[in-house]
């Protein structure tokens, strides 16, 4: 009895401080910006489901909301998500691969408009050693009006972050990936 209690307690120990490694959807911050999006302190949005015939090429960890208003320039579309980076040296470690285990990780928003242009990026919880300057606004304007049309190429359309260059180069992927398939749901394209 003394062993179970003892592996119990060092079990909720543990988890106190490895907590769970999915998304906070009710994360303060991504509160307080859905709320600047929808203009109301209590907003409504609506999951919009993946289907999964698209689940097959796209790898979704996040989540496409919808905010409806009764003006079509009100709709507006948010993607919430998260990047897997590396940790320190573990990029150039051929075994190690990106994945929930190894990788540190940022959550970040997408905001479209109705014609899924990208009208806003915010990365609002970084959870990595380095690479922060690409949370920085400026650089993150760059994605303002791209609307999944043409390739967003790192060095090229998109601005290089020394010391950021897998965070710089996997948001750039995911915005990429996240707004070609909105415009995909959007349209009714499976």
């Amino acid at each position: 009895m003394l062993k179970l209690s003892v592996i119990t307690a060092v079990f909720l120990f543990a988890m106190g401080f490895f907590p769970s490694r999915g998304i906070d959807f009710e994360d303060k911050s991504l509160q307080k910006e859905l709320q600047k999006v929808s203009g109301t302190d209590k907003p409504e949005w609506k999951e919009i489901e993946v289907p999964e015939s698209l689940l097959a090429s796209n790898t979704v960890p996040g989540k496409f909301l919808k905010l409806s208003g009764n003006a079509v320039e009100l709709n507006k579309y948010v993607y919430v998500g998260r990047v897997n980076s590396c940790r320190q040296g573990g990029c150039s470690n051929s075994t190690q691969s990106l994945n929930v285990e190894t990788s540190e990780y940022f959550d970040y928003l997408i905001v479209f408009d109705s014609a899924t242009k990208v009208q806003l990026v915010k990365v609002y919880n970084y959870q990595a050693t380095h690479g922060q300057e690409m949370t920085n606004k400026g650089w993150l304007k760059q994605f303002q009006g791209y609307n999944g049309s043409r390739p967003l190429t790192v060095g090229k359309s998109i601005d290089a972050i020394s010391g950021a260059t897998v965070s710089v180069r996997e948001i750039t992927s995911d915005i990429q990936e996240k707004t070609q398939l909105l415009k995909k749901l959007v349209e009714g394209r499976n």
